[in-house]
């Protein structure tokens, strides 16, 4: 089959043909490539092809009009007599039917597998739409009519036009048919029209107008083709050449047929001459063809804007600069187009540009001209709102400025809708719906990085991840690092990354042609009162994720404070984040935007102001709180607090919710300040919220910051802060069971602090190291170090609390669990006087032990569920999870099954949340132990093995010789005796003789053993 237009009757190309589709003749292309092109061809010269591809070459007419005939009729019974007739028009021979049946013979012949039936008074040939042109173009064009969209309908009709490579039959005369071609051909124009009405719909006039041209050439009395033809020349600004083509036709009507225009053009024409032709009009930019993510968003826009409404609705998109407000505006009007079918009119109103101005050209847009566009700008809006009386348009203000630019182009009917994109929130538009657009998540901002820069995204995944940080995952930022990428093909992710992640330098990488980051953010800049900026820029030297009130007000420094917050606030230069757990607002400035103010900051830092007050309220909230880490508090000299005292006393009045709202920024600062070299602020900072921390199990956060204060302290020879941080590294590495590594580094600390002259860290790290010891079974060298630490004079009153706890558990192991009570007894007394709750809660937990280990179970459960009750009104987290391990051990004594198996798996859960390994592995062995009483040993027994394993890795030989005491009972109770003897033995090997809460504890454990 020919893959261009053949010539027509008159010897020229048809102008329907591809030769004339101005870009859409790719379809026949495409559908031919992907092998859907028809065996058969009518729409043009009549081809044949078989299915390897071979051209059929048909000889003599009548066999090539009785081929046309059969598949002009195709699928159906064409009789014998219309095929006599196709073949001998003027008088067929005495033998007709015997050189019918020839015919039809050699046709067969020559297309191989095609069926052709043979019937009483017919024949029918049986083909496929994909096999014939004529079905495949009908076929194609059903479906576009079918589409509602206007681009996917203008899609379907293009292909089924497509199909068309000249006249049906062209160079083939078979008068029986000239009805049909005929009625086809103004099939294909009916078809073509549709077609253009779907490309006028979106937008193509100015492509269609040469196509048109040609068509009514061909066609000069098709009136629909002259009255598109007409609109595409208005939409293009071309009045006049829409007259002519109108005074043009009207004459051809009247001398050939003496009749005047029908309605169709004439309404063309009249709406031509009262200036309102260019409806539907789309104004819209493109949609992005590399929109990526606001599914939500896009989805919430066309769903309140595509729905009826008694009023005229207003939504407002605002964002800080760069966030894509225009593109997500954009691509959520082309989705609604098919709601607004007169049309979409689009304004930029960046610039702060005259509104007088803005509805001039609104006005010309819809047809309006000249003289006709009144003077005054009101006259200018009521004329604009009368154009759009009962009209469905959808006019879209892109970032607009002020409210009252909105106000004047809002339509004054229902059927209309406003979307507007704003970098302000507009709030004194009344009644507008308000979307705030944020920057993408991680994974819309790798799948914009994809779409512009390519697998190269996905391959060097981490680096796009750092790449997307650097970016804040701003759309804008990502844009044109997404498009560097795509211009540089070889240009490693990683390499980018590190230029961006260069502050100094990031906004001076985020340009690319004319595109900036920086120029963006100018805009809103500029547009700020001068004590707002200034503002502006003391904020952006503040690196905290978000900013509490307060702190705002430090450094907005001015009387009015509020209206200058409100005024950035308004200009999506800082955003609401919501209110803290102390009820505070807090605030957050985008790190491109922070980057910004920061270039542009002159003054004075007011950051340490900032740490200043942060150190104060620690302070004061610490105070408000019990003592929890086995460390002194940092004694640095607590700056002058620059709140007033009745905002000190609000925000501190829960100060665990101070804490908890104040962590992830205390933290940054931590590591700012070593940054800066200001260790003892950092330091004061970190040893406040640890006794946040510590209870809580937020070990990580313990971590990062004592981890940056050692780097710090490492570099500058800072060896007091190296000492210190170092040991509350170790008790970290302890709490998680780390007891080797613990134990070393107390060791070198406490040496170093005795160097240092610091006792009381010396003594609180000795007795911390005392306690590593008792779970690396070394009771005796424990009790040693507590009267070291004693010997050196603890004055702390919470140091001499827990000395006296580590020293009752230190006896018990070694066999002396009379004097190991009456230390507990004596915690229990000094602790009910002291009031302090979870003082108190420890120490019954120590002493409900050592009634426990002398045999006194139901006093213990008692001192036990005191405890636990104690800290569940308190603070909860690891002391509760040590109360409840108690718990759970007295009442497997006591034959209590279902509560001990409760209060450990409760223990057991809050260890885990807190990454306690120790105590979680405690637990589990508990609950194992219980399996094997219900029957579940071979459950039991590879979860005993596994804490069995984690145990010896920690070096704590005491809980693994329990915990081969209970697995020995498992091997028994499943009759594998050597394997019992084997953990027998292991146990004695790993145990302490003399290990009385070892000897207990096993015993209780054992019980939960017993078959239930």
């Amino acid at each position: 089959m020919a893959t261009g237009s053949g010539p027509t009757r008159s010897g020229q190309r048809s102008p329907l043909g591809p030769n004339h589709v101005n870009g859409h003749e790719l379809s026949y292309l495409v559908a031919r490539v992907a092998g859907l092109m028809a065996n058969f061809g009518v729409l043009g010269p009549l081809t044949v092809q078989r299915a390897t591809g071979e051209w059929v070459t048909l000889r003599g007419d009548r066999q090539r009009s009785l081929l046309a005939v059969l598949l002009f009729h195709a699928n159906q019974h064409v009789p014998v007599g219309r095929l006599v007739e196709a073949l001998w028009p003027d008088l067929p021979p005495k033998s007709y039917l015997s050189n019918l049946q020839t015919y039809v013979s050699r046709l067969r012949e020559r297309l191989g597998d095609v069926t052709i039936e043979h019937a009483a008074h017919g024949y029918r040939l049986l083909v496929g739409s994909e096999e014939l042109d004529l079905l495949a173009f009908r076929e194609t064009a059903a479906a576009g009519r079918r589409a509602t969209d206007p681009a996917e309908r203008a899609t379907w009709l293009r292909q089924a036009l497509g199909w068309w490579r000249d006249h049906a039959l062209a160079e083939l005369d078979v008068p029986v048919l000239d009805a049909e071609l005929a009625k086809l051909a103004a099939e294909r124009l009916a078809v073509f029209g549709d077609c253009v009405d779907a490309e006028l719909a979106i937008g193509r006039h100015s492509e269609l107008i040469g196509e048109l041209t040609a068509t009514l050439a061909e066609h000069p009395l098709a009136e629909r083709t002259a009255a598109q033809l007409m609109l595409a020349l208005r939409l293009a600004g071309r009045q006049t050449d829409a007259l002519e083509v109108y005074q043009r036709v009207r004459t051809t009507l009247v001398g050939e047929l003496g009749i005047e225009p029908g309605a169709e053009l004439r309404q063309a024409h009249a709406a031509i001459l009262q200036g309102d032709g260019d409806w539907p009009l789309c104004q819209l930019p493109p949609d992005l063809p590399d929109f990526a993510g606001r599914d939500a968003e896009v989805t919430e826009l066309t769903t309140v804007l595509g729905k009826s409404h008694d009023t005229v609705p207003v939504v407002v998109v605002s964002g800080e600069p760069g966030v894509g407000k225009s593109a997500l505006a954009v691509r959520a009007a082309h989705r609604l187009r098919d709601a607004y079918p007169d049309g979409q009119l689009y304004v930029s109103l960046s610039g702060a540009r005259d509104i007088a101005e803005v509805l001039a050209d609104l006005l010309r847009g819809i047809g309006v001209t000249g003289p006709a566009i009144p003077d005054d700008p009101a006259a200018r809006a009521a004329a604009f709102r009368g154009r759009l009386t009962g009209r469905r348009v959808l006019v879209v203000l892109d970032d607009a400025t002020e409210p009252t630019q909105v106000r004047a182009l809002i339509p004054g009917t229902p059927g209309c809708a406003v979307l507007v994109t704003s970098r302000r929130r507009l709030s004194g538009l009344a009644g507008a719906r308000r979307v705030a657009l944020g920057p993408f998540d991680g994974v819309e901002a790798r799948e914009l990085l994809g779409r512009l820069a390519g697998s190269r995204v996905h391959d060097e995944s981490p680096a796009a991840a750092r790449i997307a940080d650097a970016c804040g995952n701003l759309p804008l930022a990502l844009r044109i690092a997404g498009t560097r990428l795509a211009l540089r093909p070889h240009l490693r992710l990683s390499a980018l990354a590190e230029r961006l992640e260069d502050e100094v330098r990031r906004l001076d990488e985020l340009a690319v042609s004319d595109l900036q980051v920086r120029g963006s953010i100018a805009l809103s800049f500029e547009a700020l009162r001068p004590v707002t900026r200034a503002a502006f820029c003391a904020i952006g030297q503040v690196r905290d994720r978000d900013l509490p009130g307060w702190a705002l007000g430090i450094l907005i420094d001015d009387p009015d404070a509020d209206a200058v917050l409100e005024e950035l606030v308004e200009a999506s230069l800082l955003e609401p984040v919501g209110a803290d757990r102390t009820g505070e607002p807090r605030y957050r400035m985008h790190d491109l935007i922070r980057v910004f103010a920061a270039e542009h900051a002159t003054g004075r830092s007011s950051a340490l102001s900032i740490v200043h007050a942060t150190i104060a309220l620690a302070d004061t909230a610490a105070r408000r709180l019990p003592r929890s880490v086995p460390m002194p508090l940092p004694d640095k000299e607590i700056p002058p607090q620059p709140l007033g005292a009745e905002v000190v006393a609000r925000l501190t009045a829960d100060p665990r919710a101070w804490f908890e709202a104040a962590r992830p920024n205390i933290v940054h600062s931590v590591r700012a300040l070593c940054e800066h070299g200001w260790r003892s602020e950092a330091l004061a900072l970190l040893g406040r919220l640890s006794i946040h921390l510590w209870p809580h199990g937020y070990y990580a956060d313990m971590r990062t910051g004592y981890e940056a204060l050692r780097e710090s302290a490492l570099a500058d020879g800072d060896k007091r802060v190296l000492a210190l941080a170092d040991a509350n590294l170790a008790l970290l590495s302890h709490a998680r069971g780390r007891y080797e590594e613990a134990a070393m580094e107390y060791r070198r600390c406490a040496a170093e602090l005795a160097r240092l002259g610091d006792v009381a860290a010396q003594s609180w790290t000795l007795i911390n190291l005392a306690d590593c010891l008792i779970g690396l079974g070394a009771p005796a060298e424990s009790l040693a170090l507590i009267d070291e630490a004693t010997e050196l004079g603890i004055t702390d009153p919470y140091a001499e609390f827990v000395a006296l706890r580590t020293k009752s558990s230190a006896l018990a192991r070694l066999g002396r669990p009379y004097e190991s009570a009456a230390l507990d007894a004596d915690s229990v007394a000094r602790a009910r006087e002291t009031g302090e709750p979870r003082q108190l809660a420890l120490a019954l937990q120590g002493f409900s032990w050592s009634l426990a280990l002398d045999g006194k179970l139901d006093r213990a459960r008692e001192l036990s569920e005191e405890s636990v009750l104690l800290l569940r009104e308190g603070e909860g987290g690891s002391a509760l999870a040590k109360s409840l391990r108690t718990l759970g051990a007295i009442h497997a004594g006591l034959g209590q099954r279902r509560q001990s198996v409760a209060a450990y798996e409760e223990a057991r859960n809050l260890a885990r949340e807190l990454n306690e390994r120790p105590r979680e592995l405690s637990c589990a062995r508990a609950i194992a132990a219980s399996w094997i009483g219900e029957g579940r040993t071979a459950e039991a027994i590879p979860l005993l093995r596994g804490c069995l394993r984690e145990f010896q890795e920690m070096r704590s030989l005491p809980s693994a010789a329990i915990t081969s005491r209970i697995l020995a009972k498992a091997y028994e109770k499943t009759g594998n005796a050597a394997d019992a003897r084997v953990a027998r033995d292991d146990a004695d090997r790993l145990g302490h003789p003399l290990d009385a809460n070892a000897a207990t504890l096993t015993g209780l454990l054992l019980k939960l053993t017993d078959q239930a």
